[in-house]
């Protein structure tokens, strides 16, 4: 084993307060959830201030002539309360445990001031409450914000609660991380289908996503022409508009032809083609007579009046082009300037795109790519929102606004203000369903499946909810999207290699490794700026010493700060990784870091040939992966991102280390842990690097879908279905990560002993033999527990909804009825309820009437809790209760098991401990396991395990199995086989057994050690689908589909066919025709018709199947016979096929011999 390796330690479960609340919260478990926490706190903090801040006012006339102007401003969200007339509730604060027990959503008041003014003069300013929004658990907004664990636990949560989620409906929604272009930076695209966007277009471009202060996402594309122009491409309500670069620099700036030139030519002295092409586009404007900026805001002003339909009719044809520049073209800038200096560097990266002169970037590399967090993803959508509700004040005005008399008053004010749009019903149903209701789609990649339930099936599964991001729904989709799914080297550090789905998410729905960390802060930019001039930074107006061939371009969240040159580069760069440092960094005066830690610095050099175009690119904005590495040079820990990291030389242990000539080190940066690249539930699988790679992928998914421990406060919960193992147990072979992450808190496997023999032939195809001594002693017995909610006021009309009551009408006598409900009409607590018994009564009071509703479920179960949930304002009876059934689910022939190296299978017999095999010592195995498992799956892990396991049972003390700590000269086989060899065992873990049948010594060394196994959710009793007789479906008379409406098991064509090779014809007949849809159908013998009989009469009965009805005779209405009809047995659909063929003019003819 590898020297400095800490052993993982029982010592917690030792500790007489284990199981007890801590003093403070576990800080690795907290962090898992930190980006959805966090960004939601930044848009609480000044996000949504700022999101506001640019609110632009809703702007109109009334029929009177009157221009009315209503602007927002001072937005606010409060805190979640109960409703003051509460009288009875001890708290006015609402806590989310409430909400979901009540099946209610968890949201907070968010408040407005509205102004209005009447031709420029106010006349009403108002603060007012818009609506309630949903608020994320455990925010600055929530009631449990900055809670101690006990204090948790008395609001009926878990010590570790970590919130990030939101509780819509009573149900726990996750809003998803999502993978979009890195902001504020061009790349380089070629896709040929732009070809098909007009003349002269080409495949070349230059793709920037601005996000605006609302964090909505604006993308343009810089597209090259094959004329040798350039137009910029932008997006408004999803509709496309196309603008030649030289009328937007004009227009953003006042310069004549002669500077726009030298501007635009800078450092492409000697290239003529570009030259040309610059003094082409100018030439171009020239002809339009747009000479001046004045000339070109008209005309632009002039075309997209009619497009900008927010704007009032009375702005100026510069006002609505200025409006258009500000918020349309790069929208992340703010001043002109700065629009026309990254406008000018764009353009000329494209000509050097176009011609070669640099590489194509990778929009599906991790360096390109950026996270879009969920509180930005809801401040994008609470600000539009924002801006319907006004929208919807406009248009209530103007229905009231009749004629030309009429004035505007406080009353009528008022009315629209209270039926202006629903702020928070939106958002509401945007967290419930995932789905975005706007006209806009906000630059976001998608528009729907952008939540998800954040289901407790396991501690893995909830954990890694919030680690998950996504690439978008229109790949998911698309089969053939290979190349987003693969796994770039660029990913290292920042994505999972192995937690991904396998099928169709695959590469597509990734988890963030367990050191990244999204961005949520920004530093302020004027001490970097300064710190940038301070060292040789030359700004964009300053006169350069030589050709721009000797300096490189410096970006800053896409903002160009100037030049650098060349020889300097090298200098500054290492002083900017210095002060990013905390150790080291500037500080201002009340302590805090002038230049932010998350600060990523990407200085792309040239090379000889073609590569990623040369420049210094910072970035500081939210919502980008960073990582930590240590700074070998100062030993300190440095953040850096997934753009640096490409152009970083990165140790992953000491020994690789490079070092130059001069014995100076080339290796800038080492990792913090060999395991850095792994995820959360990827890190917790044991001796992962000895596994088959896709054995490690399936216990991922494996490990999300194991019955466990959940949670503690089932009694506070109401979730439709959860799942609990009762006989947990702590794994004696464990990672590091088992005990950073403090699983042993929420366990969800046990250990077994498992001897790796062939025996009885129950054991074929991944099934397994239990020992049923060790079932008996509670090995893997779990347990299901399902909520059922009853509103009363859903079972009656409402004139009698003040008069109904849960009560328990039956007479002292009825001994079966009060063994099941008590006085009040609710079940007994603990009671054992088979289908058939009552369960809950209630009576009308005005008539008397008395309901006993009796449980439905076919099995057993036991009353586990009942809530009783009372009404917002405390003052009305109960009607609403929630009832939690307790299903005992031990295991069965048919549940699924697997152990953590990905190793699943079924339970195929209980066997009797006095039949199972024994070893010398009288140990009989818990598992007897397939010996075929292995070479095929290649789980050395898990053989690795078993030694491990065995060793640590026999010593007393669990041992290390994180990945990476052996290698080929410290194997694991033989430091495991040494420590079995001092406890008198087998140097391979080998022991000889004795038949249990026979008593015999068995003649072959058998493998048998310790394995952690895991208990699946699949179970028998959840998927056995039997049918005898029940429901058809009334159109082709055949079985219905489905387990839940007892429906039956589909018989197709494959299952025809194995029983036609096997000659089971009878078997065939009795499935497809006797058991499903068999009928007597009358025919024609003369015709050969099925649809010609029928009965004559007017009475006739279709569906009679006999010769004669009464006194009604089949007759064939082709023939006009009687004589020549038949009856024969067909199957119904057979018959509705003939009918479905003769509607479209297609004859079938039968013989019938």
């Amino acid at each position: 084993m590898t020297t400095g390796a800490a052993y993982p330690s029982l010592q917690n479960l030792q500790d007489p307060n284990f199981g007890l609340p801590k003093a403070e919260q576990t800080e690795t478990l907290q962090s898992a959830v930190a980006a959805h926490v966090d960004s939601f706190n930044y848009m609480l903090a000044g996000g949504l201030r700022r999101a506001t801040a640019n609110l632009k006012p809703v702007e109109f006339a009334l029929p009177s002539g009157d221009r009315i102007s209503i602007s927002m401003s001072n937005v606010t969200v409060g805190v979640s309360k109960v409703s003051e007339k509460n009288i009875y509730a001890k708290t006015h604060k609402l806590y989310p445990a409430e909400c979901r027990m009540s099946a209610s959503t968890y949201s907070s008041p968010i408040q407005a001031r509205i102004s209005t003014k009447v031709n420029d003069k106010v006349i009403s300013v108002e603060d007012r409450v818009l609506s309630k929004i949903p608020i994320m658990v455990k925010s600055a907004a929530c009631s449990l914000y900055n809670l101690k664990p006990c204090e948790l636990v008395a609001r009926g949560e878990e010590a570790e609660e970590m919130g990030g989620y939101f509780i819509v409906n009573g149900n726990e929604k996750v809003l998803r991380l999502l993978i979009t272009p890195r902001k504020s930076f061009p790349m380089c695209i070629r896709r040929p289908k732009w070809r098909r966007r007009g003349k002269f277009y080409t495949e070349y471009g230059l793709q920037i996503s601005c996000v605006r202060q609302d964090m909505s996402i604006s993308t343009s594309i810089l597209h090259y022409l094959s004329k040798g122009a350039a137009e910029l491409c932008i997006s408004y309500l999803n509709e496309q508009f196309f603008i030649p670069v030289c009328l937007l620099i004009r227009a953003l700036v006042n310069a004549d032809d002669s500077a726009l030139y030298q501007q635009l030519v800078k450092g492409q002295e000697t290239n003529e083609y570009f030259k040309t092409s610059v003094f082409m586009m100018l030439q171009e404007l020239s002809e339009q007579g747009l000479l001046t900026q004045d000339s070109v805001l008209k005309m632009i002003g002039k075309r997209f009046r009619i497009k900008l339909t927010e704007l009032p009719p009375w702005y100026t044809d510069v006002q609505v082009a200025n409006s258009l520049l500000s918020e349309h073209v790069l929208p992340h800038l703010s001043k002109p300037t700065d629009k026309v200096n990254l406008l000018v560097s764009m353009t000329r990266k494209l000509f050097v795109f176009a011609s070669g002169g640099c590489c194509v970037d990778n929009p599906d590399s991790p360096a390109n790519q950026e996270l879009l967090l969920p509180g930005h993803l809801y401040a994008a959508v609470l600000t539009d929102r924002l801006c319907v509700y006004l929208t919807s004040l406009k248009y209530l005005l103007l229905k009231k606004a009749t004629n030309e008399k009429f004035e505007l008053s406080a009353s009528v004010l008022n009315e629209c203000l209270n039926r202006g749009t629903d702020v928070g019903k939106a958002i509401e149903y945007l967290l419930a369903t995932g789905n975005l209701q706007s006209k806009s789609t906000l630059g976001l990649p998608q528009k729907t499946a952008l939540s998800v339930m954040a289901d407790k099936l396991n501690f893995y599964r909830y954990l890694s909810h919030f680690r998950a991001v996504h690439r978008g729904a229109f790949f998911a989709n698309n089969r053939q999207s290979t190349a987003v799914r693969k796994l770039l080297p660029e990913a290292w550090g920042f994505l999972c290699p192995v937690h991904t789905p396998d099928g169709t998410p695959c590469g597509l729905l990734n988890h963030l490794s367990a050191s990244c960390v999204a961005v949520n802060t920004t530093g302020p930019s004027q001490p970097l700026e300064r710190f940038l001039a301070s060292n040789g930074l030359l700004t964009p107006t300053d006169t350069l010493l030589g050709s721009l061939s000797n300096y490189y371009e410096v970006f800053l969240d896409g903002k160009v700060l100037g030049y650098v040159h060349s020889k300097e580069l090298e200098r500054m760069v290492d002083k900017l990784r210095r002060c990013k440092l905390i150790e080291y960094g500037p500080k201002g005066e009340s302590g805090n870091a002038l230049i932010t830690p998350f600060l990523e610095i990407a200085a792309v050099p040239r090379t000889s040939q073609p590569s990623q175009y040369p420049g210094v690119y910072l970035f500081t904005s939210v919502g980008r992966m960073m990582r930590p590495v240590v700074n070998l040079k100062y030993g300190a820990t440095e953040w850096i991102g997934s753009f640096e990291q490409v152009y970083m030389d990165i140790a992953v242990r000491s020994s690789e280390i490079v070092k130059g000539d001069d014995n100076q080190p080339i290796t800038t940066h080492i990792e913090c842990s060999p395991t850095s690249m792994l995820s959360y539930v990827a890190g917790l699988t044991p001796f992962s690097d000895f596994n088959q790679s896709p054995r490690n992928m399936y216990q991922c998914q494996m490990g999300k879908q194991t019955m466990g421990t959940p949670m503690y406060a089932y009694q506070y919960r109401s979730d439709n279905k959860l799942y609990r193992i009762r006989t947990p147990q702590s794994p004696l072979v464990r990672p590091q990560a088992h005990d950073q992450y403090a699983i042993d808190e929420y366990p969800l496997g046990t250990n077994a002993i498992v001897a790796v023999i062939s025996h009885t032939g129950y054991d074929m195809e991944d099934a397994f033999i239990l020992n049923k001594g060790s079932f008996q002693r509670g090995f893997a017995h779990g347990s299901v527990l399902k909520t059922e909610v009853v509103d009363l006021l859903e079972k009656t009309d409402k004139l009698s909804a003040n008069s109904i009551v849960f009560i328990n009408g039956s007479t002292s006598a009825d001994d079966e009825m009060n063994k099941y409900i008590g006085e009040d009409g609710l079940p007994h607590v603990g009671v054992y309820l088979e289908s058939g018994c009552p369960l809950y009564s209630y009576c009308n009071l005005l008539t008397g009437q008395l309901w006993v509703e009796k449980y439905k479920n076919d099995e057993p179960a036991y009353v586990d809790t009942v809530k009783l949930l009372g009404h917002e304002n405390g003052d009305q009876k109960l009607t609403k209760i929630s009832i939690t059934y307790r299903i005992v689910r031990n295991p069965i022939i048919g549940d699924k098991f697997a152990s953590r190296a990905g190793q699943k299978g079924i339970c195929s017999q209980l066997w009797p401990v006095a039949d199972m095999p024994f070893s010398e010592s009288g140990i009989t195995p818990d598992i007897l396991f397939n010996p075929h498992g292995y070479p095929s799956r290649m789980t050395i892990g898990m053989m690795v395990e078993t030694m491990a396991g065995k060793s640590s049972a026999c010593h007393g003390i669990p041992f290390d199995a994180t990945p990476f700590t052996f290698s080929e000269k410290d194997s694991a086989v033989d430091f495991f086989g040494k420590t079995l060899l001092k406890a008198g065992y087998n140097y391979y873990g080998t022991e000889r057994l004795y038949s249990g049948e026979t008593g015999l010594e068995m003649e072959a060394d058998i493998f048998m050690g310790v394995v952690y196994y895991q208990r699946l959710r699949h179970m028998v009793s959840d998927k056995f689908q039997v049918r005898t007789t029940g429901a058809r479906d009334p159109l082709t008379r055949q079985p219905v589909k489905g387990r839940a409406k007892g429906g039956g098991v589909r018989f197709g064509e494959m299952e025809r066919d194995g029983l036609l090779s096997h000659g089971s014809a009878f078997l065939l007949q009795d499935r497809l025709q006797t058991c499903s849809d068999l009928s007597k159908a009358p025919i024609c013998r003369k015709c050969g018709s099925l649809l010609s009989p029928h009965l004559t009469g007017n009475t006739a009965n279709a569906s009679a199947t006999t010769e004669q009805v009464g006194r009604k005779r089949w007759h064939c209405s082709v023939c006009d016979s009687a004589d020549h009809i038949s009856h024969i047995d067909v199957p119904f659909s057979f018959r509705y096929l003939a009918a479905e063929l003769a509607a479209v003019n297609i004859k079938i003819k039968l013989t019938v011999e």
